[in-house]
């Protein structure tokens, strides 16, 4: 048996996470690599998104102060 190396296309299976101002790059949770970010780097990203100080934000609806029942009940008054 011979071993020969090869080169594979595993693009779509790479992620990335931005930690300090640089992406970070992962193959199955191990990492690969880093790429450094500029300071000004444009963010396009969909409505409800923003970015701030390299962090990203989701605009988001939430209950402040929610009902403190166990089940909620319908409109017929069954819980």
């Amino acid at each position: 048996m011979v071993l020969k190396q090869q080169k594979i296309d595993i693009t779509d299976r790479v992620t990335g996470k931005i930690i300090n101002g640089e992406l970070e790059l992962f193959l199955e949770n191990a990492p690969i690599g880093k790429i450094k970010l500029p300071q000004a780097i444009p963010f396009e990203l969909e409505h409800h998104f923003e970015t701030d100080h390299q962090r990203i934000y989701q605009h988001v609806t939430v209950t402040e102060q929610p009902d403190a029942k166990y089940t909620d009940c319908d409109d017929g008054g069954w819980c």
